[in-house]
């Protein structure tokens, strides 16, 4: 079952945030706290929305898509960009990232949303292939940068 995330999901979704690192070989990144995932899905102001895979036998929390929207001026119209999906391991092949995947591209046709799109590690060959098994492409002509830490204050300061 794939529902909105609430206040109460906080803590699932920072521990699943963690798993997701680790396996991306990158836990030493991973510095959110509950109290700012909360601030950013539930503050006054919500910076990004979730939602929770529940499984069908026992209601436990088994994954989590964790989104924000864009836009795209080519388009004129929104889109969501996916910052982190993830199914915990044991709970993978269940059908749980489609429907985590189904429920955000639900979410782009009846808002009139044009993209769905997000970003997976080169080396991540389980998930190129189910989200190509999807009808997803890769944006090949297109690099990602980013500045953080040092070069993001210098620049910034």
């Amino acid at each position: 079952m794939i529902r909105t995330a609430t206040a109460a999901d906080v803590p699932a979704i920072h521990a699943m945030v963690r798993e997701l690192a680790d396996y991306e070989k990158a836990l030493h990144e991973a510095k959110a706290t509950e109290e700012q995932l909360h601030e950013a899905l539930f503050g006054e102001r919500p910076a990004a929305y979730a939602h929770i895979a529940e499984s069908d036998e026992d209601g436990e929390v088994v994954g989590f898509a964790l989104w924000f929207l864009n836009f795209s001026t080519w388009r004129g119209v929104h889109g969501i960009y996916l910052e982190d999906l993830y199914v915990r391991p044991e709970r993978r092949g269940g059908g749980h990232g489609k429907a985590l995947l189904r429920e955000l591209a639900r979410i782009c046709v009846e808002r009139g949303y044009e993209r769905l799109e997000w970003s997976v590690l080169n080396w991540n060959a389980p998930s190129i292939a189910f989200y190509e098994s999807l009808g997803a492409r890769p944006q090949d002509e297109w690099t990602v940068y980013r500045l953080t830490d040092g070069a993001l204050a210098e620049l910034g300061g």
